[in-house]
């Protein structure tokens, strides 16, 4: 292979790598091989003189999303550091000037905005050029206050991250049978994302501030000094990043001492960050157009420590997906003994080529996570099993754009039942308060529930239930206490509880709303007469035909469920109502509310109707951006149905 085509190669390993990296939370390749790669395409890149458009040495690859999260454009970009893994290479760069040394936390960077006092926006970094509006989970985040004394403009950067310990804390919610959560970047990367904050503000996010991006306030401009600034900002009540000054003569002792204080950190970093304190003669530097030049990034050697895999376990999740895990002899890394690693999926497995007695070579990414750098010496292909180890149901693998999955096709997998019964018990379905998915599984594994009705038969098993570890007479008295209160049930949250796809406590409302009185037995007689649900509106044809299939295929289960229950119609609003009769829609973010469910529930206190999309049925969209040129304000317009901003519907209030 010359050296033209191993560039090439190297080039769309390293883009497909780093698309789905950031583009999905997925790693088709470590951290340590990617750096590798991406040296040897660099050093090729020296040597022949060559760089090709797309080389990933050229780019600043995005944090993309599916989402429906609204775009923002950066007033200031943000440029990703140059980097480096010699400490010599820092005293270097540093010269006669001093720096601001800092973590290189691993998060999500994001910019939060500031005028007359009080937040007003709070964006994702993106590309770097634009990033996504996130101010409806951000009033959730530690670190990041609500309210500042000064009353001009603020831009503040920071990283949102999540610590190990609540890293922790939401693992071990997830039970053994469910794929955990791989690292805590990716986790608060997804949480900082959401669009439902109810969700993410059950995750505790804090945001380290290492920059005031811009500020109108002359006396802390005239400081000219990054150090001054980030003291500024924590006297505002910003949670601001370790940092020290440092200078060239310095500059080592500071980094081993760092390094020391990295077993004993409660949040992850990958490194740490080095930018000139002198602000104004940072920017005279300017930047290479990738990398700015008042700044360096350093990365840490990797320790690593050969040795031998004795198994490949497949642990099976709620979606049916069996996570690869590499068992291996125990080793010594950075401190702590280490001997298991997740190998991330069947692409992962297969290019490591996994077989039991391999010899590998394995190291902690970002000194903290296990992973297999590369085999040594391969003893053979990875066998993927041919039926899942928890029920024995055959496995089949699926190829998504390239990366390989493992899944078990039995929909009976108690792995995915556990799921189901979790979904039922959760606060917006059943409410029944201390069924937990890691309690739920010891039940299950048991033999104490196997279908919805049984958590309503509990007390056949008192005396085993009782002599489980961790559980006592006082923990099953509050367990059947709150099965008990729960058998009185609204329809709503009673259709919403039996995971009927794309069917939850809203959907139910919208059927309430409908059938009015007896709402339980209509619904009943709608299925039986092959009726159909997508003329309520908010339900479409798709909605309607998993709930009709749904029943077809559980009526038996359903029906036993409702021997345990007392299924009572939703309360039923007065005709003169203020918004009594009248369709709402909401879009994009909201301001003054919590979310938009806050929003949806005063509607519905009100008489009004919710309805996720627009249709010649709804009476208001609102949408605080109401110029765009979404899909919903084009239809709204085309139907002629008004769009409102949040402070008209406010004004709307009684």
């Amino acid at each position: 292979m010359t050296k033209d085509e191993r560039m090439r190669e190297l080039i769309r390993t390293l883009n497909k790598a780093a698309d789905s990296y950031y583009s999905r939370n997925e790693e088709i390749i470590s951290n340590f091989e990617y750096d590798a790669l991406y040296d040897e395409l660099l050093a090729l890149e020296k040597e022949t003189g060559t760089v090709y458009e797309d080389s990933p040495t050229q780019r600043v690859f995005t944090e993309q999303t599916v989402s429906k999260l609204r775009k923002i454009k950066h007033e200031y970009p943000a440029l990703s550091l140059n980097k480096t893994k010699s400490a010599a290479e820092i005293e270097s760069w540093l010269g006669d000037k001093s720096a601001v040394l800092s973590w290189k936390c691993d998060g999500l960077t994001v910019v939060a905005t500031y005028q007359d006092g009080r937040l007003v926006s709070v964006c994702s970094r993106g590309d770097g050029e634009t990033g996504e509006d996130v101010t409806h989970n951000a009033v959730y985040f530690k670190g990041l206050p609500h309210a500042v004394q000064y009353k001009g403009k603020l831009i503040v950067r920071g990283e949102a991250l999540m610590k190990f310990s609540e890293f922790e804390r939401i693992n071990s919610l997830v039970p053994e049978t469910e794929a955990k959560y791989k690292n805590p970047r990716n986790l608060a990367s997804s949480t900082v994302r959401m669009l439902d904050s109810r969700e993410s503000r059950e995750r505790e996010i804090h945001v380290f501030a290492f920059d005031l991006v811009f500020t109108d306030n002359e006396e802390v401009n005239a400081e000219n000094s990054l150090a001054k600034n980030l003291s500024y900002l924590e006297k505002s009540g910003f949670e601001v990043v370790e940092h020290c000054v440092v200078t060239r003569e310095n500059a080592a002792e500071k980094i081993e001492e760092y390094k020391a204080k990295l077993p004993s950190n409660d949040f992850p970093s990958d490194g740490l960050v080095f930018v000139l304190d002198d602000i104004k003669y940072g920017k005279q530097l300017g930047s290479t157009g990738k990398f700015p030049r008042n700044g360096m990034a350093f990365k840490w050697e990797d320790a690593t420590e050969i040795t031998t895999i004795r198994e490949i376990e497949w642990s099976p999740s709620r979606t049916g997906l069996l996570n690869p895990v590499a068992i291996f002899d125990t080793v010594e890394l950075e401190g702590t003994e280490v001997s298991r690693a997740s190998v991330h999926n069947v692409s992962v497995a297969q290019s490591l080529r996994l077989g039991i007695g391999s010899k590998v070579e394995v190291y902690k990414a970002n000194m903290i996570i296990p992973q297999i750098a590369k085999t040594v010496e391969s003893t053979g292909e990875t066998v993927i099993p041919s039926e899942c180890p928890l029920c024995g149901g055959e496995t089949v693998i699926k190829d998504n754009d390239g990366i390989k999955t493992l899944y078990c096709s039995n929909p009976a997998c108690p792995a995915k039942n556990v799921g189901k019964f979790a979904h039922f018990c959760e606060r917006d379905s059943m409410n029944i308060i201390g069924l937990s998915e890691a309690t739920l599984e010891k039940f299950v594994d048991a033999g104490f529930v196997k279908t919805l009705a049984d958590i309503y038969r509990l007390e056949r098993f008192r005396d085993e239930i009782t002599s489980l570890e961790g559980f006592g007479e006082k923990a099953y008295a509050n367990i059947i206490d709150a099965v008990n209160v729960s058998r009185n049930v609204t329809f709503s949250a009673f259709i919403g509880s039996l995971g009927i796809p794309n069917v939850g406590k809203n959907t139910g409302k919208l059927i309430s709303g409908y059938f009015g009185e007896n709402a339980l037995e209509k619904f009943i007689e709608t299925v039986e007469n092959g009726g159909s649900f997508a003329e309520i509106d908010g339900i479409g044809d798709i909605v309607s035909d998993n709930i009709i299939s749904w029943m077809n295929e559980n009526r038996a289960e359903f029906d036993d469920l409702l021997g345990c229950l007392n299924v009572s119609d939703d309360a039923v609003i007065a005709g003169d109502a203020p918004f009594a009769g009248k369709t709402f829609v909401i879009t994009g973010a909201v301001y003054h509310y919590p979310n938009r469910d806050a929003v949806k529930a005063e509607i519905e206190s009100l008489g009004g109707k919710v309805a996720s999309s627009v249709s010649a049925k709804t009476d208001y969209l609102i949408n605080n951006d109401v110029n765009s040129t979404s899909g919903k304000n084009k239809k709204a317009k085309e139907l002629g149905i008004p769009i409102i901003s949040e402070e008209e519907y406010m004004s709307m209030l009684p």
